[in-house]
């Protein structure tokens, strides 16, 4: 049996494979908007299971699923034998003889890859505590969106060297473009740990200011990630010189945009008038996680397809 495919890094895709799925993703877009009925993927079924709480991951791979012409099954750890101890090798076994594709967002990053190593079907991470693959493959193709090719571009990412920003210094190897990344210290990045080839494409800036300096894209996440909540007061201190406000956009690039990947504590990482104003695409960003998804959805069960073909899907194995 040939080996699947699983999107669990955002390096486990090339360039050109990118440059598809942000074309397909693309066309899925303008056949949502247009009312037309794209069911690729009739009678196929993903499995979703989180073990942490999620709003825009759910809705976006569930509505997805479903606007591609499929079904989506909720799993929550808490209600499956995982959390009675069934081991995570057995449950990819069974799980995947009962569906066409699987979406865990989870804590450990090694949950996702054991799943994997045992699935007979794609395996996509929705989120684990080191990386978050599918958040920034809608950010990318946001950004392309509203101002084009991303390669050669400058991405500020202010606040927590955490999931999104770890992926981010990913998507800059693989795409081509530069990070400027700022934390507080203590917070820094640590690029051995992230499997990085290189440094060329990404730097680290003690001030938050000189980060954000002619950068394309601004960017942040809130200060304290689900499961470090024991840390939050600690925390409040260390980031509050690192909360994007009206001067880090001034000092940006005349074009800039700013993200957040959502949900937000206006007054901490970001100011309202940065995320409610005009530089601001949070909700286009939002949105594309959904259409993203579909595309990424659409690769991993039929491989490339053209605008002009349909998918094609084989025998299940």
């Amino acid at each position: 049996m040939q080996r699947p495919r699983h999107f669990l890094h955002f390096k486990d895709f090339t360039r050109a494979e990118y440059d598809h799925l942000f074309e397909r993703a693309r066309w899925i877009k303008a056949e949502f908007k247009a009312f037309r009925k794209y069911w690729p993927l009739s009678d196929r079924t993903l499995v979703m299971i989180f073990e942490k709480a999620s709003t825009r991951t759910r809705l976006s791979f569930e509505a997805g699923m479903q606007q591609l012409g499929g079904s989506a099954i909720y799993l929550n750890s808490r209600d499956s034998q995982l959390q009675r101890g069934e081991s995570i090798e057995d449950a990819a076994q069974v799980i995947s003889r009962m569906s066409d594709i699987v979406m865990i967002r989870t804590f450990e990053q090694a949950i996702v890859e054991r799943f994997a190593a045992y699935s007979r079907v794609p395996v996509i991470n929705g989120l684990t505590n080191d990386y978050h693959p599918c958040q920034i493959l809608a950010d990318i193709f946001t950004f392309i969106e509203h101002r084009g090719p991303i390669q050669g571009r400058t991405v500020a990412w202010i606040g927590d060297s955490n999931n999104v920003c770890n992926t981010w210094l990913q998507a800059a190897e693989v795409l081509d473009f530069r990070v400027h990344v700022s934390t507080p210290p203590g917070y820094e990045v640590v690029p051995g740990r992230l499997g990085l080839q290189e440094n060329r494409h990404f730097e680290q800036f003690a001030d938050p200011l000189a980060a954000t300096r002619q950068a394309d894209l601004v960017t942040t996440d809130v200060w304290t990630s689900m499961g470090f909540e024991a840390e939050n007061d600690d925390r409040r201190r260390a980031f509050a010189a690192w909360q994007v406000n009206r001067e880090m956009m001034r000092v940006a690039g005349p074009q800039a945009l700013f993200m957040h990947c959502l949900p937000v504590h206006r007054g901490e990482e970001v100011s309202a008038e940065v995320i409610d104003g005009p530089q601001s695409v949070v909700w286009d960003e939002a949105e594309n996680r959904m259409h993203t998804q579909k595309a990424l959805l659409e690769y991993l069960l039929c491989g490339r397809v053209d605008v002009s073909s349909a998918c094609s899907l084989g025998e299940r194995t």
